[in-house]
C-alpha cells in the first residue's frame, strides 16, 4: 500500500507531509518522556522485523494481485502507540530514501497512512477500548481481526482520497474505491491473522513484551531480543527471495482502471526534483543489488519497477539483510538520542 509519487499533487504531498511531521513531533516529545530502558532496542528490532516482513509480499488467490504486512497495529500493541508510530516512520524513510520503495513526495502519506491511522487512531480507539486487561480467547481473536482490518481500510479509502484530492490521475473515486476497499479487506484478513499469532504467542510466552513490564532479567530480554532479530535476517535474507511479484493491492487496483502498470511519473517541478533525490540515495533499488557504474559514468538509477513492490530475485535477499541491520541501528540510535535528551531536559528541573 506504498503509495508513488504519481499519483499526487504537490498539494497534497507537502500538506500530509506537514501533517505526517506534526504526528512524528507529538510521538517523539512523548518518547522523551519514557523511562523503559529496553524501549530502544526493542523499537530497533521490531523496526527491522517489520522491514523484513514488508519485504514478503503474499499472493492473493483469484485475484492476480498481492499484499505485504503493514504491522502499525502489531507494533502498537508491542511498543505502545508513540514509539510504534516513530518506528513504522522510521522504517518507511528508510526503505523509500535506501531502497525507492514508495516516493518521496508521498513519503507524508505513507507514514500518514500505514503509520498514523493504526497506532494513533484504531489502537488507543479501537483496540485499547475494546481488548480490555485480561482477554479472553474470543475477545482477543474478534478484537484483534476487527482492528487489523479497520486500519487496513482505512488506510486503504486514505490512499483513494488523497489520490482524489490530488486530481492529476485519471481515476474514478467510485471505481477507484470499490477496487481498493474489497482487495485490502483480502490483505487484511491475512494481516489480522498474523497480528493475532504474534500477540497471542507473546501474551502466554513473553507478556511483559505486551504491557512492557518490569519482570525479566536483563539476560532474558537480550536472548529475546536476538531471537526477534535472527528471525528477521532470514526472512529478509532467505524467504524474501519468494516473495510473489504480482503487483499489490494498490498496483492491482490502478491497473484495473487504467490498463497500464504504472502511471507517468513527474516531469517538472518539486516531484522531479525529488525522484532525482531518491536515484541518488537509494543503494538497493527496489531491494536489489544496483549495479555497479563503469568507469566515468554516473551511478546507476533507481530500478524503474512500479513504487510499492516488493521484488524478489538475486540480490533482494543481501539487500534485505543489509537493510534489516540498518533499520535495526538507525531506529534503535535514534530512540536511544530521543530518550537521552528528554533525560537531559528533566536532569536540571531534579
Amino acid at each position: 500500500m506504498h503509495m508513488a509519487d504519481a499519483l499526487l499533487s504537490p498539494t497534497v504531498g507537502a500538506a500530509m507531509w506537514a501533517v505526517s511531521a506534526g504526528g512524528v513531533a507529538l510521538c517523539s516529545a512523548r518518547l522523551c518522556r519514557e523511562r523503559d530502558d529496553r524501549l530502544a532496542p526493542l523499537m530497533g528490532v521490531l523496526g527491522g522485523f517489520l522491514f523484513a516482513a514488508q519485504m514478503i509480499n503474499f499472493s492473493i488467490p483469484g485475484t492476480g494481485s498481492s499484499g505485504h504486512l503493514t504491522g502499525g497495529l502489531l507494533l502498537a500493541i508491542l511498543l505502545g502507540p508513540s514509539a510504534a508510530l516513530l518506528t513504522v516512520a522510521s522504517v518507511l524513510m528508510i526503505q523509500a530514501f535506501f531502497f525507492a520503495d514508495g516516493g518521496l513526495l508521498a513519503l507524508g502519506c505513507n507514514i500518514f497512512n500505514l503509520g498514523i491511522v493504526p497506532a494513533l487512531l484504531v489502537y488507543p480507539l479501537c483496540y485499547r477500548r475494546l481488548i480490555g486487561t485480561a482477554p479472553g480467547r474470543l475477545r482477543e481473536t474478534v478484537v484483534t481481526f476487527v482492528s487489523a482490518l479497520l486500519a487496513m481500510q482505512l488506510g486503504a479509502l486514505s490512499v483513494v482520497l488523497e489520490t482524489a484530492a490530488s486530481g492529476i490521475s485519471a481515476l474514478p473515486l467510485d471505481k477507484f474505491l470499490l477496487l481498493m476497499q474489497p482487495i485490502h479487506l483480502a490483505i487484511g484478513l491475512v494481516e489480522g491473522a498474523v497480528t493475532l499469532a504474534v500477540v497471542s504467542f507473546l501474551r502466554k510466552a513473553r507478556p511483559e513484551l505486551l504491557a512492557r513490564q518490569s519482570g525479566p532479567s536483563a539476560t532474558s530480554t537480550r536472548l529475546t531480543l536476538a531471537g526477534c532479530l535472527i528471525c528477521a535476517l532470514l526472512i529478509a535474507g532467505g524467504l524474501s527471495r519468494f516473495a510473489s511479484v504480482k503487483p499489490d493491492g494498490l498496483e492491482w487496483s490502478v491497473a484495473k482502471l487504467t490498463g497500464a502498470t504504472s502511471l507517468p511519473e513527474h516531469r517538472a517541478g518539486l516531484p522531479a526534483l525529488l525522484t532525482a533525490l531518491q536515484h541518488k540515495t537509494a543503494r538497493f533499488p527496489e531491494y536489489q543489488i544496483a549495479p555497479a557504474a563503469a568507469p566515468g559514468q554516473a551511478p546507476a538509477a533507481a530500478s524503474t519497477a512500479p513504487q510499492g513492490m516488493a521484488v524478489a530475485g538475486k540480490g533482494s535477499g543481501v539487500a534485505g539483510a543489509v537493510g534489516t541491520v540498518i533499520t535495526v541501528l538507525l531506529v534503535a540510535g535514534a530512540a536511544l538520542i530521543l530518550r537521552r535528551s528528554g533525560r537531559a531536559a528533566v536532569a536540571p528541573e531534579a
